[in-house]
Formats: C-alpha cells, sequence, structure tokens
C-alpha cells in the first residue's frame, strides 16, 4: 500500500469508547478529543507532500476517510534527495501516534490507548466508487442512530 492510489480507510477507537463527541440531529458535535482528530487527520496533508485528504468525518468512536497518495514524479538527471514514501500503514501509523499523544495530553493519561491495534482500508478503483465512499462518509452522522458502531443502537428482535 505504498503505490500512488486512493485508499479508503476506518479506524476504530480502543473497545469502541465514545470519545469524540456525538450526533444531534444528524450533525456530528466533536468535543475536544474529536477536534485534536480532526486537526491530526488534515495533519496528514502539510506534513507528507504526496497526501491529499479526500472526505472524511470524526465519529464518536471511529473515524472514516478518503486518503490519496501520489506519485511524486521523477526530477531530471540529478533531483535532490527526497525520503521515500511512506506506506498507507505509516501514515495510519503516524496519525493515530501524533493524534493519541496530543489527547492523553489533554486528559493528563500518558500512555493510555485511545485507538484499536489495526485499521480497516479499501483501494478505490473507479470515480464512480469514490463517490459512492464520498457519500457514505459525508452521510455518516446522519445514519448514526442505525449503525452498526453505535452501542446505543436500537435492534430489531
Amino acid at each position: 500500500y505504498s503505490q500512488a492510489g486512493a485508499y479508503f480507510v476506518t479506524i476504530a477507537t480502543w473497545q469502541r469508547e465514545m470519545l469524540f463527541g456525538e450526533t444531534v440531529d444528524g450533525d456530528m458535535q466533536l468535543n475536544d478529543f474529536g477536534k485534536i482528530v480532526s486537526e491530526k487527520w488534515q495533519w496528514l496533508e502539510t506534513q507528507y507532500e504526496y497526501v491529499e485528504l479526500g472526505a472524511w468525518v470524526v465519529m464518536p468512536n471511529h473515524f472514516h476517510g478518503i486518503l490519496l497518495i501520489h506519485d511524486r514524479g521523477r526530477g531530471g538527471s540529478r533531483p535532490a534527495p527526497t525520503p521515500p514514501i511512506k506506506p498507507l500503514g505509516g501514515l495510519i501509523g503516524a496519525f493515530k501516534t501524533v493524534s493519541t499523544k496530543q489527547i492523553n495530553l489533554l486528559r493528563d493519561t500518558e500512555g493510555q490507548v485511545v485507538w484499536q491495534r489495526n485499521y480497516y482500508e479499501h483501494i478505490i478503483h473507479s470515480e464512480p466508487e469514490m463517490d459512492r465512499i464520498s457519500r457514505y462518509i459525508e452521510a455518516n452522522p446522519l445514519r448514526w442512530a442505525d449503525d452498526d458502531e453505535n452501542p446505543n443502537r436500537v435492534r430489531p428482535l
């Protein structure tokens, strides 16, 4: 996952803890921890020149985002040395690390786990798929009442 492409990722909080805020009338209201997650996701795009962010949303206990990794291209015969492109896992690891450190600093809980160990990823293969996933992400707060990640979801008998 270090090649140029578009990736849809979902990252859940440790034990699905409701850490980042709440949905109110289909709108996500971020608390201070949720705002940190938002800021640190955007940090990826400023930290790594080859990263572009697509649609994304912070939910009460998880995060969805589209991350695009671009080729840097090749310079002339003697291009300046550049660090290698971080693979998707390295980018997600960097995001989790910086957001966790900032959240733990704010709540005075050094070393506390914020995110589950892994994450879900899906390679986006086409523009129609990109559009469908973007719509899914943007509508996520509207569907929170029925979301499988919602521990307060009322399940039919």
